[in-house]
């Protein structure tokens, strides 16, 4: 199928793009991996199209010790080539298949906020926040929207009409942390069935999981547990699962329970390994 028609923007920086998609509305286009099967189906139909792709900047991965800042046009592949992040590196090998990654983005997954999708719990498990920008009619006016907020349903972010979001920022892991990301998916690059990523440290534990939830259910365990099949059964009990044609909500509520104890243990054992314990 085609998509239906629509007029075509193409800002060469932000300002243009914030005060376009203000004047004109529409939709923005980065990587364009999920919103352009959507138009293709017919399953979205804006007037207009926004794209940021000539934008200056929104490419840049910013390194900090206290975290990474992913701009709004950085490709998955690229960012998981810099390896500026171990979880998030770790999760991007898992979405979907290379050709996917080498144009597919980073924050656009983020605003796409699908919940069986692996970047959001990632965001949502390490407290990140996405920077969004809109035109004021003055100038670019910029917000940061901590996780917690950000993704308020099923395919749905906080992220307003007239706003763009340019980057989103994921804080560094705390020395002496281990971490993990376990998921099960019919086919390897489908989206996942269910699945747990985990961070782990001395004191504490801390999951997200995915495809159990209408956004990541994220579940501090907070203090330090040696019996992971109980802190599992903990996450699991935090969860509401659905069914559809790929699992029944009774599979996928004992799945992420699996995939819980098992991120648990590995995140463990990366942590005691850092600690030199």
């Amino acid at each position: 199928m085609k998509p239906p028609p629509f007029a075509y923007h193409a800002p060469r920086d932000l300002v243009a793009a914030v005060r376009t998609l203000a004047e004109v509305g529409g939709k923005v286009l980065a990587g364009g991996q999920s919103l352009i099967p959507m138009l293709n189906m017919r399953l979205a139909a804006p007037e207009h199209l926004v794209d940021i792709n000539r934008v200056a900047g929104l490419d840049e991965i910013e390194v900090t010790p206290a975290g990474v800042r992913v701009g709004a046009t950085a490709r998955h592949a690229d960012v998981e080539a810099a390896g500026v992040h171990p979880l998030l590196t770790r999760a991007l090998k898992l979405v979907a298949h290379p050709v996917i990654r080498n144009r597919g983005t980073v924050v656009g997954s983020l605003v796409h906020a699908d919940p069986a999708a692996e970047l959001p719990a990632v965001l949502a498990l390490l407290d990140g926040r996405v920077r969004l920008a809109r035109w004021d009619g003055d100038g670019v006016a910029v917000r940061e929207v901590p996780a917690a907020d950000f993704f308020v349903g099923p395919m749905e972010s906080a992220v307003e009409p007239d706003e763009v979001a340019v980057s989103a920022f994921f804080p560094a892991l705390a020395p002496g942390s281990g971490f993990a990301f376990e998921e099960v998916s019919r086919r390897h690059g489908d989206y996942a069935l269910a699945g747990v990523c985990a961070v782990v440290t001395a004191r504490s534990a801390k999951v997200a999981c995915i495809g159990v939830g209408p956004v990541p259910v994220v579940v501090e365990l907070g203090e330090a547990w040696s019996d992971w099949r109980a802190a599992a059964a903990v996450v699991r009990a935090a969860t509401d699962p659905e069914g559809d044609i790929h699992a029944s909500a009774a599979y996928r509520g004992h799945l992420v329970g699996v995939l819980a104890e098992r991120a648990l243990r590995e995140a463990a054992r990366e942590g005691a390994a850092a600690r030199g314990a």
